[in-house]
């Protein structure tokens, strides 16, 4: 069976020193690193943020303040601080992140209008990335993923790669929370595990 590596969103507004620091992400790009150039993946995908700088799930779009809520394209949407913008350091891969050759780049939240957690659509499942497309037609059946945050965009690339029938591991060493709530992390793995995903080392 072919199998892809997913590292969602190791991006520098969300690592150390960001705009949107994950707590402890500079610490999963070693482990990263050690898979894409240890492990014999058939395609290694890369998802990136990449905001234009109106967006509307920054808070400082809607006058609101991280933290709050609004209604976004009819769903709930958190206010975040402007993160990733297009062309912006804040959204380009982290310096320490090898990207290897031939590696395939997805960018996602390019829509002002909705947010885009998952690697797969947006947050209302109107727009795809084109990442389901890229695995199909590669013949992917199995995926890993890895990146930042374990609690949103992780979480929901690999909620939508179960959805979408691949066979679907996390490695837990390769990922970590925002922990807006405490037990964010550890909820989020109990519900991935009940969906059927793998943890992996």
């Amino acid at each position: 069976m072919k199998k892809a590596l997913i590292i969602v969103d190791v991006q520098n507004d969300f690592c150390e020193g960001g705009a949107l620091a994950v707590p402890g992400a500079n610490e999963i790009i070693p482990y990263i690193n050690h898979l894409t150039q240890e492990n014999d993946y058939d395609q290694i995908i890369l998802t990136q943020d990449w905001h234009p700088a109106d967006h509307k799930s920054f808070a400082s779009n809607n006058n609101k303040k991280v933290g709050e809520s609004i209604i976004l394209g009819g769903i709930p949407q958190f206010m975040w601080p402007d993160h990733c913008v297009q062309g912006t350091f804040g959204a380009e891969f982290h310096k320490d992140l090898i990207v290897p050759e031939g590696a395939h780049i997805i960018q996602k939240g390019k829509n002002t209008e909705i947010d885009s957690y998952s690697g797969f659509q947006d947050n209302n499942h109107f727009m795809k990335t084109g990442l389901d497309d890229f695995l199909k037609y590669h013949d992917i059946g199995l995926v890993e993923i890895v990146g930042l945050a374990l609690d949103y965009c992780v979480k929901y690339t690999c909620m939508d790669a179960i959805k979408q029938d691949y066979i679907t591991c996390i490695h837990f060493n390769g990922t970590r929370a925002v922990n807006i709530k405490p037990d964010s992390a550890k909820d989020t793995i109990y519900q991935l595990v009940e969906n059927g995903v793998s943890v992996l080392g």
